[in-house]
């Protein structure tokens, strides 16, 4: 087993940082250099076009700020613990990696979690890359709903995110109501029916969720319903992120993406065939 990498690079992330967010992100460049992948050194430190840096900052903001999701209502709950935990099984992260995002988000919901200073260094590494903002948050918004629910104080906190990240309140309401209709949309697909009385959803309310998972709505034209769809797969195709600095590790989330869009759409294309 390959372990200098992670060590020298944890130990040279401390030292240039004094903090463990740099010390965890010089263990993940150590991490890539014991698997083989080739990274530039000098572009490591305060490069923010290099494509590795942004690779470590994205995971490792995505389960710091995870953890402070989890604690917005006060408390981490066994929801927001299941979420994580079955995310980490999905990415089939290897066991030093499960680690480094274990100990993310055990940092994100410790008290004094430096969120504003952490985002706007998240947000500047990732330059214009608008995708990569988006399945952050997107992310974020599935933690907050892990319960199937939104109180406030989850409200507040992802807003706060949004806004650091440059989205507007109105971008994010839009963004919820989207992520919430997927959740429910897939739960639906797989035969995960949530019981509403002495029934389930009805196809229609199906057909609504598929409909708010592409962001338009029912009285929508087929070439508008194109459109949409097709906007939304180029913004998570997950080749296409992992080419702007998603984790290669974390390309299942995109995919999932991709095929709950790619389903509502032909839930939705079958509807208005029938």
């Amino acid at each position: 087993m390959h372990i200098w990498g992670k060590i020298l690079g944890f130990l040279f992330g401390f030292m240039l940082s004094k903090n463990l967010f740099g010390a965890l992100l010089g263990l993940w460049l150590g991490h890539l250099f014991d698997r083989g992948r080739a990274f530039n050194f000098n572009g490591m430190v305060g490069g923010k076009e290099d494509e590795i840096s942004r690779q470590a900052a994205f995971f490792y903001t995505t389960f710091s700020v995870m953890g402070h999701v989890a604690k917005a209502k006060g408390k981490v709950t066994s929801h927001e613990i299941a979420f994580a935990s079955t995310y980490m099984d999905k990415l089939g992260l290897s066991s030093d990696l499960r680690q480094q995002a274990q100990d993310a988000f055990r940092e994100g919901k410790s008290s004094g979690f430096p969120l504003q200073d952490r985002l706007v260094k998240f947000k500047r590494l990732m330059g214009n890359r608008h995708d990569l903002l988006l399945m952050f948050l997107e992310i974020q918004i599935q933690v907050a709903f892990s319960d199937g629910e939104l109180d406030d104080a989850e409200r507040s906190v992802l807003h706060t995110i949004a806004k650091l990240l440059g989205y507007s309140a109105a971008e994010l309401d839009n963004l919820l109501e989207m992520i919430i209709a997927g959740t429910n949309f897939h739960q639906q697909q797989s035969g995960g029916y949530r019981q509403q009385g002495a029934g389930t959803f009805s196809s229609g309310q199906q057909l609504d969720n598929a409909y708010k998972v592409l962001g338009i709505d029912k009285d929508a034209s087929t070439s508008a319903i194109k459109k949409a769809y097709r906007k939304l797969m180029s913004q998570h195709h997950p080749d296409k992120l992992i080419a702007k600095g998603l984790p290669p590790e974390m390309m299942e989330s995109a995919k999932q993406k991709t095929q709950d869009i790619q389903s509502a759409y032909e839930f939705i294309v079958k509807h208005n065939k029938e």
